[in-house]
């Protein structure tokens, strides 16, 4: 009969697969409670506004509790008005933000290599960078009529400038010796694009694409307040004309959810890329 190897305290030694599943467990484990903690501020600020309007402390008109938003967002999504308006805005805010990510890498990239057109374009983006979208509404609605070409326009011109810069950055971190060395072993201009200007301003690229996406979204909602028909700001703008208070909290409540989830997919997408690098 074999003999079966104890330690000093007579139990018997976990065999590798047992400790690899053990540890695995805890550290999820461990993963789950960070994450409860993180969040566990937002429960209990819904409590407390909960309690503070159905002990008067709050105007329930002007500031419906979480029930009474709960119940406008059950009926807006079984009326299928909450679907809609969501693909609305998303299909704006991805070919907005589809064109401000082609535009604002290249020219990022190109004005970070090539000084002398920096040097005269630059004066030129700093002049309109600070000029708040909202103010850009009405000559989008002029040029491009009702609809969603004026979102676009709009969403595409506020994700541009954070994209711009990161990518303008990336451009400007990349080490000369490691563009000289590519020279020398006769990389051509689109070798060296792709093998050593890319690799090395990646990361800053990455950045700008994920802060763009939520500006943009920020853009989509406010061109969607004034020049369009459908989308989630036309929901909070259609509520806010009718007083339902409760509605314009639960278009404002699925912004953010939507604009979480966009950021976490960009985040993720983010370190695998780095990686794979």
């Amino acid at each position: 009969m074999p003999e079966v190897l104890t330690t000093a305290n007579g139990a018997s030694p976990l065999s590798p697969r047992v400790k690899a599943s053990l540890y695995t467990a805890r550290h999820l484990i461990t993963r789950s409670a960070h994450a409860v903690k993180r969040f566990i501020l937002i429960p209990i600020l819904l409590a407390s506004w909960e309690m503070g309007v159905r002990t008067g402390w709050l105007n329930g008109n002007l500031v419906p509790p979480p029930s009474a938003v709960l119940s406008a967002l059950r009926d807006l999504a079984s009326s299928g008005m909450l679907w809609e308006d969501t693909r609305a805005s998303i299909q704006r805010v991805t070919i907005g933000f589809g064109i401000a990510a082609a535009f604002g890498s290249a020219s990022g990239l190109l004005l970070g290599r090539i000084r002398w057109l920096a040097f005269y374009i630059l004066p030129l983006i700093d002049l309109v960078r600070p000029i708040s979208v909202i103010a850009w509404i009405p000559l989008a609605i002029l040029w491009f009529g009702l609809g969603d070409q004026p979102a676009w326009f709009i969403i595409a011109l506020g994700a541009f400038f954070p994209i711009f810069s990161n990518a303008y950055r990336g451009a400007l971190s990349v080490a000369e010796i490691h563009l000289r060395v590519a020279r020398c072993f006769g990389a051509g201009r689109w070798l060296t694009l792709r093998k050593v200007l890319l690799p090395s301003a990646l990361p800053y690229i990455l950045t700008g694409l994920r802060v763009g996406l939520g500006v943009g979204w920020m853009c989509v909602i406010a061109a969607e307040l004034i020049s369009s028909t459908s989308g989630l700001g036309y929901l909070i703008q259609l509520a806010r004309t009718t007083i339902e208070t409760e509605k314009v909290l639960a278009g404002m409540v699925v912004i953010g959810l939507v604009g979480l989830c966009m950021n976490g997919i960009m985040l993720g997408l983010e370190n695998f890329l780095i990686r794979r690098r």
